[in-house]
């Protein structure tokens, strides 16, 4: 019954399905292993952002420049405020509540690029007279290192005023500093009042972000398809048994229904029902109105005449005659 497995068409059926499948299946498990490295990158990075915040600070030098492993350490860095070009960072909220960061650059002792400083966060619009002043002369930083910012992950705001900016990082510093600064940037461990110190955050695309649950999804997608494959080739193969077995037991579905039997009848195939005489016979006698003309040794017998049929017709009797007597 199963010979149809080794036609061409089921040959090319079944290696589709031997080659989908654990395709299918591979692919949902390196998907779900994305998402579970995000979910670990995740964990990893906010111990690492927690450690660094009592962490002893290394050279900002052995830092640079920032990978996934380095942003979020604790860093330090001896140099001069610029505070000639200090800008200010609007759209940013800490705990719920809007309000901006305070970015002054910082030109290194040694003559490196420059590091953007973000010194702390104020409450409320943009306002350079509420921003307290940098320290004067060289100075030493210590802060968690930082990535530069995506202009989509921050929803960055366009058209700003000068003295702000929308984005953390050196695309958008270089032109606004007269000088080249690192693609990175530092924000203090301990802020002067009145700014409050920004918390650090994870490096983009290592957290549980949108892309994360794109993972996620995407895996759940190849399992479907591969359970689909296998409904699929499932039910062809039913389907092409259950024809094979019609077709032993001499059913046909695409041709006429079998005739369930005939009517014949003695008047002819076109004759409705209760022409023929088998209708008659079973009719009963039928009632002529001729006289009965069975014998009288046959009284209580059946008469002769067959059932249903008129008795033969006979001749009247003659009327009797007397014979008058003659005169003489």
């Amino acid at each position: 019954m199963y010979r149809f497995l080794l036609t061409p068409r089921w040959w090319a059926i079944n290696v589709f399905v031997a080659l989908a499948i654990p395709f299918c299946l591979y692919m949902g498990s390196w998907q779900l292993g994305r998402f579970e490295d995000r979910v670990e990158g995740h964990r990893d990075n906010q111990q690492q952002v927690e450690a660094a915040r009592i962490a002893e600070a290394v050279p900002l030098s052995q830092l640079l420049p920032p990978t996934t492993e380095t942003v979020g350490e604790a860093a330090h860095v001896t140099g001069t405020f610029d505070a000639e070009h200090e800008l200010l960072v609007p759209g940013r909220t800490l705990d719920g509540e809007p309000g901006y960061y305070v970015l002054t650059p910082l030109q290194p002792a040694d003559g490196s690029r420059a590091v953007p400083v973000v010194r702390g966060w104020l409450p409320g619009a943009p306002d350079p007279a509420a921003v307290p002043p940098a320290p004067e002369g060289e100075t030493g930083v210590e802060g968690i290192l930082q990535a530069a910012e995506s202009p989509r992950a921050v929803n960055a705001p366009t058209g700003l005023p000068s003295g702000q900016v929308g984005v953390i990082g050196a695309a958008s510093l270089i032109n606004l500093l007269p000088y080249e600064v690192e693609n990175a940037w530092l924000t203090v461990r301990e802020a002067d009042e009145p700014l409050t110190a920004v918390p650090p955050v994870a490096p983009s695309g290592t957290g549980l972000d949108i892309k994360a649950f794109q993972n996620l999804g995407y895996t759940a997608e190849w399992f479907v398809f591969a359970a689909f494959t296998a409904f699929m080739w499932f039910r062809l193969f039913r389907r092409e048994v259950e024809t094979i077995r019609d077709a032993e037991l001499g059913i046909h579905p695409d041709g006429p229904p079998p005739a369930t039997g005939e009517f014949r009848t003695d008047a002819g195939p076109d004759a409705p029902p209760g022409d023929g005489d088998g209708d008659a016979d079973a009719a009963g006698p039928t009632d002529t109105g001729a006289p009965d003309t069975a014998a009288p040794g046959a009284a209580g017998q059946q008469s002769a005449v067959p059932t249903g049929r008129p008795a033969p017709e006979t001749e009247p009797a003659a009327p009797a005659t007397t014979a008058l007597p003659t005169r003489g």
